[in-house]
């Protein structure tokens, strides 16, 4: 497999190589590192940096694909034709074209969209045309790979797209490696307070005003954890608004998933609220702190009405909110005690484990489905 990804250092690309490589596949990643990120330790065959990119800088990104697209088959014709191309994400399916074109093998391409951009759900001619282009660079793909069904309702069936197939945000455990957190409640004192964890790509302001709010109104009795990193342009100062507040704390970065049972153990609950791309994205997204906190015990507070409420309500467990004011967290949230807490967790600790994780079968099952488009594309290719 070639996987062509924009940011190497996305712990979910690790993550993605992990679940090819117990399927069974040998991996070849290029991509794009971010600007001031040291490179990612990626267990593969061969690893080429196309160049650098930088945060919230859209066309900067699209000039280093332009730039990337010049070289592409000169830079990677050293490893081989691989067997499948793996394009993470709409800027690298032109790379993902070129490289199928340049091989007499024509390996297929699969287009891995886990986001839908903003610029794409514009409805002026700035949106048509990247939904254009979208459709134009997908024509040749042989499969889609999403983390939602939303997406697919709500996107890729009205506006098209390849087959898809579905694959959440679940946390990966190898063999033998599966155990939640036994750790339900991370300070059983009466008198402790609660603690709510946010944890991951902290990339929304509202979130960081609400929670700060919440915790200032309720006095001590709740403490907000940060952790992960923060999209800085998003915020207007995230590390002084947070230092200014007596009740929130940012405890940085954090392995992913080495850390998670450690992490999740010292909260009671864990935020999965996100209005990032408010009404769309955000709304349809099943993000990853879902499936890490409630693997490892934390209660996820979710917001009614987005495919994450839907999630954590078909378990039957968790918290929802209809909004994120002050009056609305003091009513929903304000009024949970450790012990009530205690019944939601052993709620979520119910919940069959492989809703929230998975293992060695899923990751041939998948990589089987890659060998099986490597396939059909090699029989058509000796028909023609």
């Amino acid at each position: 497999m070639l996987y062509l990804v924009p940011n190497l250092a996305d712990p979910a690309v690790g993550r993605r190589i992990d679940m090819m490589r117990t399927g069974g596949a040998e991996v070849a990643v290029a991509g794009f590192r971010r600007a001031d990120t040291t490179p990612p330790d990626l267990d593969v065959v061969n690893y080429v940096e196309l160049g650098e990119t930088f945060d919230a800088r859209f066309a900067q990104r699209i000039m280093a694909v332009v730039r990337a697209h010049r070289s592409i088959t000169r830079r990677l014709q050293p490893i081989g034709a691989p067997d499948v191309i793996i394009a993470r994400n709409l800027e690298m399916l032109p790379l993902a074209g070129k490289l199928r074109a340049f091989w007499p093998s024509q390996p297929p391409i699969v287009y891995e969209c886990l986001d839908i951009h903003r610029l794409l759900l514009r409805e002026d001619l700035v949106g048509r045309a990247m939904r254009g282009a979208e459709q134009h660079l997908t024509r040749d793909a042989s499969l889609l790979v999403t983390s939602s069904p939303a997406f697919l309702r709500n996107y890729f069936d009205i506006h098209g797209a390849p087959p898809a197939v579905v694959i959440e945000n679940k946390v990966f455990f190898e063999t033998g490696d599966r155990g939640r957190n036994p750790s339900l409640a991370p300070d059983a004192a009466p008198d402790g307070p609660i603690r709510i964890g946010w944890f991951g790509a902290l990339r929304c302001s509202k979130s960081l005003a609400a929670l700060a709010s919440f915790a200032n109104a309720m006095d001590g009795k709740v403490e907000v954890i940060l952790r992960g990193r923060p999209a800085l342009t998003e915020f207007d100062d995230f590390h002084g608004f947070v230092e200014a507040q007596p009740h929130m704390r940012f405890m940085g970065p954090y392995r992913n998933p080495q850390d998670l049972a450690s992490i999740y153990s010292e909260v009671h609950l864990a935020w999965a609220i996100d209005f990032f791309e408010e009404g769309l994205n955000s709304q349809w997204l099943l993000p990853n702190r879902i499936y890490e906190g409630c693997l490892h015990g934390a209660v996820p507070i979710a917001l009614a009405g987005t495919e994450t409420a839907a999630f954590i309500e078909r378990q039957g467990i968790g918290v929802t909110v209809p909004d994120i004011s002050a009056e609305t967290l003091l009513a929903r949230l304000g009024s949970l005690t450790l012990p009530r807490i205690a019944e939601l967790a052993g709620a979520v600790a119910a919940v069959p484990q492989n809703h929230f994780a998975f293992g060695t079968a899923e990751c041939v099952e998948f990589v089987d489905r890659l060998r099986t488009l490597a396939g059909t594309s090699e029989a058509v290719r000796q028909a023609a």
